[in-house]
C-alpha cells in the first residue's frame, strides 16, 4: 500500500488572509487591494502546487518477500560444520565409563538432513487457523479441485492436527512448511494477529485468508477486508490477503407464484476461492524454489541456535565448579582480612583471575590486564546498581539468628563476597552466552558495558531468592567457622 503525504492549503489560505487583514491596518488606504492580493496569491500557490505533484513524497508500506539463492542456503550450511565439529572438541570426556550426554549425533542427522533437503522437489503448505474458521472445508476443496492442476508437488499438511489451534507451540511446526495460509473468520483478534507476528518475525511466507465471508452483509465484507489489511501493514503484503467462502451457508429463497402463495427453496451458494488459488498459484509459479530454500535457510538457523545452546551448557557446566571455587575463596580473604578496604582489594585480585578463567572457557583469552580492566568494570558496575550495600541488608538478618556466628565481624562480609563473586562470574557467563548468539568465535575482547549491566541485573535478580540467601549462609559458616557451625548449623545443602 502506498500513502500519498499531501500538504493541506488551508494554513497557506489562513496566512494569506492573515497578511491582507494586517495589510488594512497598516495602511488603511490599501484596503481595496486585500481580496485581490489573497485571490491572486491563492491562485499562484495553487498552481504551484499542481506542479508539485508531479513529484510528491510517497510513504512506501507494502512488504518485499525477499528472494533467497541456493548459494545463501549452501553457505549457511557451510559455517554449520565447523561449528559442529567445534562442539565436538569441547565434548567432556567420559567418567567412569559413562558416556557424556550430548545432543550432537542428533545435531549431526538435522545438518545432514538439510543438506539433502536443497534438492528436494515437492512445496510443503499448510493451513493454520483457530478453530471453527473451516480449515478442513478449504483443505478438502484445495485437494480436491487445486492440488491436482499444479505442475509443482505440493503437500498439504492436515489442518485438523497440530495446526487446530493457536498456542505458541503451533507457530514452530508450521515453520517447517514452505508456505503457510492463515485462516480467520473476521477481524484479526490479539492471539490471532500474536501468531501472524511471530511467522512473519520468522521469514516465514504467509497468506491469511478471510474465510466464512459470507455470513457477512455484502457491504461489510469489504470493510472487514481492509481492516485485516491494514491491521497487518508492515508484516503481509496487501495481495496476500484474500476474501473467500470454502464452505458457504444455504440459503432460503422465497419465491411469489402467481396464484399468491409462497415457495421456499434452499439454495446451496458455491465455494469461492478464487482469489486464494489465484494467489498460491501466483506465488508459486513466481518462487516456488526460493519459498524452499527459505525454509531450510529457517531451519538451519534453528539448528545453530541449538548448536550454540549446546555449547554453552557444556561450558556452563565447565564454569560453575570455578566460580563456586572463586565464591569461597573471595569469603575466606574477606573474612580474615580486618580491613575493609584490604577485602576488596584481595577480592578485586580473585575476580581477575576467575575472568581469566571463565574466558578460556568462552575463547575470550584475556590477558591479566584486561582482566584486571573486566574485574574493574564489574565492581564499578556493581556499586553504581548499590547491589553491594543490598547484598549485606539480605544477608545480615540471616546471620543475626545464630548468635555465635554473628558475633564475628568479618562473617558479613566473607559472606557478602562470595555472594558478590558469584553474580559476577553468572553474569559474565550470561554475557559470554548472550555474545555467542552473535558471534560463536568472539574475536575482540571490547567487553560492552550495556549488555554487562543487563547480565548483572538479571543475574542478581534470580539470585535475590531467600532459599538461595539461606543455602549459601549455611554453606558459609562451616567454611569460615567450622567449630560454631559444628553447634549451631543443620547439614547445608550444596547448590
Amino acid at each position: 500500500m502506498v500513502l500519498k503525504l499531501q500538504r493541506p492549503i488551508l494554513v497557506g489560505g489562513l496566512g494569506l488572509t492573515a497578511s491582507a487583514w494586517l495589510l488594512q491596518l497598516g495602511y488603511p488606504s490599501s484596503a481595496h487591494l486585500g481580496e485581490t492580493i489573497v485571490w491572486g496569491a491563492m491562485a499562484v500557490g495553487g498552481g504551484l502546487w499542481w506542479l508539485k505533484q508531479k513529484n510528491q513524497t510517497t510513504l512506501d508500506l507494502s512488504v518485499a518477500n525477499a528472494v533467497i539463492e541456493r548459494a545463501t542456503v549452501e553457505q549457511a550450511l557451510a559455517a554449520i560444520a565447523p561449528l559442529l565439529a567445534h562442539l565436538k572438541t569441547e565434548l567432556p570426556a567420559p567418567t567412569d565409563g559413562v558416556p557424556a550426554v550430548s545432543l550432537i549425533p542428533t545435531l549431526g542427522d538435522r545438518l545432514e538432513a538439510l543438506t539433502t533437503e536443497l534438492d528436494r522437489p515437492e512445496l510443503r503448505l499448510t493451513l493454520l487457523g483457530g478453530q471453527g474458521v473451516g480449515k478442513t472445508a478449504l483443505a478438502q476443496h484445495l485437494n480436491a479441485a487445486w492440488t491436482p492442476a499444479l505442475a509443482q508437488p505440493l503437500t498439504l499438511a492436515d489442518p485438523t492436527g497440530l495446526f487446530s489451534d493457536l498456542a505458541p507451540a503451533a507457530v514452530l511446526p508450521a515453520t517447517e512448511s514452505d508456505l503457510v495460509v492463515f485462516v480467520t473468520a473476521g477481524d484479526l483478534t490479539d492471539s490471532e494477529f500474536q501468531v501472524l507476528k511471530q511467522l512473519t518475525e520468522r521469514k516465514q511466507r504467509v497468506l491469511v485468508a478471510f474465510n466464512q465471508q459470507d455470513q457477512y452483509l455484502p457491504a461489510d465484507r469489504p470493510l472487514i477486508l481492509q481492516q485485516i489489511r491494514e491491521r497487518l501493514l508492515g508484516l503481509v503484503p496487501v495481495q496476500d490477503v484474500v476474501a473467500i467462502a470454502a464452505a458457504p451457508a444455504p440459503v432460503r429463497v422465497r419465491q411469489h407464484q402467481a396464484d399468491g402463495t409462497v415457495v421456499e427453496t434452499v439454495e446451496q451458494p458455491s465455494v469461492d476461492v478464487i482469489a486464494l488459488t489465484e494467489r498460491l498459484t501466483g506465488v508459486l509459479t513466481e518462487s516456488a524454489q526460493s519459498l524452499i530454500f527459505s525454509t531450510i535457510l529457517r531451519q538451519t538457523d534453528e539448528l545453530k541456535q541449538d548448536l550454540l545452546g549446546e555449547l554453552n551448557r557444556i561450558r556452563r557446566d565447565r564454569a560453575l565448579p570455578l566460580i563456586e571455587q572463586a565464591q569461597w575463596i573471595a569469603a575466606a580473604a574477606a573474612f580474615a582480612t580486618p580491613v575493609a578496604s584490604l577485602d576488596l582489594l584481595a577480592t578485586a585480585v580473585i575476580n581477575t583471575q576467575m575472568v581469566v578463567d571463565l574466558g578460556a572457557i568462552y575463547q575470550q583469552r584475556f590477558s591479566i590486564e584486561q582482566a584486571k580492566a573486566v574485574s574493574g568494570k564489574m565492581a564499578e558496575l556493581m556499586v553504581k546498581l548499590g547491589l553491594v550495600e543490598l547484598s549485606s541488608q539480605a544477608i545480615a538478618p540471616l546471620l543475626k539468628s545464630h548468635a555465635l556466628t554473628f558475633v564475628a565481624g568479618g562473617l558479613v562480609q566473607g559472606v557478602s563476597a562470595a555472594y558478590l563473586t558469584r553474580v559476577a562470574g553468572l553474569s559474565l557467563v550470561q554475557y559470554f552466552q548472550e555474545q555467542s548468539q552473535f558471534e560463536p568465535e568472539p574475536s575482540s575482547l571490547v567487553v560492552q558495558g550495556d549488555r554487562l549491566i543487563r547480565a548483572i541485573k538479571s543475574v542478581f535478580q534470580d539470585n535475590q531468592r531467600p532459599t538461595f540467601l539461606q543455602t549459601l549462609v549455611q554453606q558459609a559458616i562451616p567454611r569460615l567457622m567450622p567449630k560454631a557451625a559444628a553447634t549451631v548449623l543443620p547439614s547445608a545443602t550444596k547448590f
